[in-house]
């Protein structure tokens, strides 16, 4: 059998609405693959700069991809 290229899996848990955002952001772009497409999304996220710390204590869920979320980059947005 044959080694695979990417050995390594992610498992990652989206709301609906974020899987629909990140399928409209790969059809538009043309994207061969979810896969492809979060891998280009990371790369793209590790070469950007502004990124805040996250606050002590965060959790998982104090992290969407949305604008509209009630939380976005780990603080609350009041």
């Amino acid at each position: 059998m044959a080694e695979l290229e990417r050995p390594e899996r992610l498992q990652i848990m989206l709301t609906t609405d974020e899987l629909a955002a990140l399928e409209n952001w790969r059809f538009e772009r043309r994207m061969p693959s979810r896969s492809a497409a979060v891998r280009e999304l990371l790369r793209r996220g590790l070469h950007a700069d502004g990124f805040l710390t996250a606050a002590q204590g965060s959790k998982s869920q104090d992290f969407g991809i949305l604008p509209n979320s009630d939380i976005v980059d780990g603080a609350s947005r009041d």
